[in-house]
């Protein structure tokens, strides 16, 4: 064998090292994404336990309010419907999105429960009802740090796929980007709040 072979050989060697390191690094980070979504599947199903409590608690104080409960039961099934989508697709854009916005319409009518519950006082005092707000603000918390998580995952792959050369061999095997879960607000929801005295 001449040098110049030996050469060649050697320099495909590595290349070909090189590309079975990135595409197993890309892996690695997929699968990070659905393990941190599945920290976030936890929390929603909790979350999701909750609400009906919630509501079943209530009912018998909002006689007036049926509109109200079922809107909330509504966004409720929708919400756990998109988290059955992501929960087989973590890292595609399409189910993370639909997640998004089914969460966000949860917690719209979530608002708007808790606006109605406001106006009824033997209702705030209802032990149990108390009880499960507080377990839900709880997992609302978690429910935001295991968001951070997935969205930190979903960074890290975004950028081992995208970084060159890494994006050559992401290209050839189909490593798509991953969307991450964010809250999709409305730009009113996002204006700054305005205090007049």
């Amino acid at each position: 064998m001449s040098a110049t072979q030996i050469i060649t050989l050697a320099a495909l060697a590595l290349l070909f090292f090189w590309g079975v390191g990135a595409y197993n690094r890309l892996v690695r980070l997929r699968n990070e994404i659905t393990n941190a979504f599945a920290q976030i599947d936890v929390q929603l199903k909790r979350r999701h336990d909750l609400i009906p409590n919630l509501v079943e608690v209530a009912r018998k104080y909002l006689v007036h309010e049926r509109e109200t409960l079922e809107r909330v039961t509504a966004a409720r099934n929708q919400a756990i419907a998109a988290c059955d989508l992501v929960r087989s697709r973590p890292s595609q854009a399409g189910p993370v999105k639909s997640l998004a916005l089914a969460e966000d319409v949860l917690s719209a009518a979530m608002r708007g429960f808790n606006a109605v519950v406001e106006s009824y006082p033997e209702l705030q005092a209802d032990e149990t009802l108390q009880r499960l707000s507080e377990e839900l603000t709880h997992t609302e918390n978690k429910v935001a740090f295991s968001r951070q998580l997935f969205n930190d995952a979903t960074l890290d792959y975004n950028n081992a796929a995208q970084a060159f050369p890494a994006n050559l061999v992401a290209g050839v095997f189909g490593f798509k980007e991953a969307a991450m879960l964010q809250a999709t607000q409305s730009d009113a929801e996002r204006a700054a709040i305005k205090v007049t005295l």
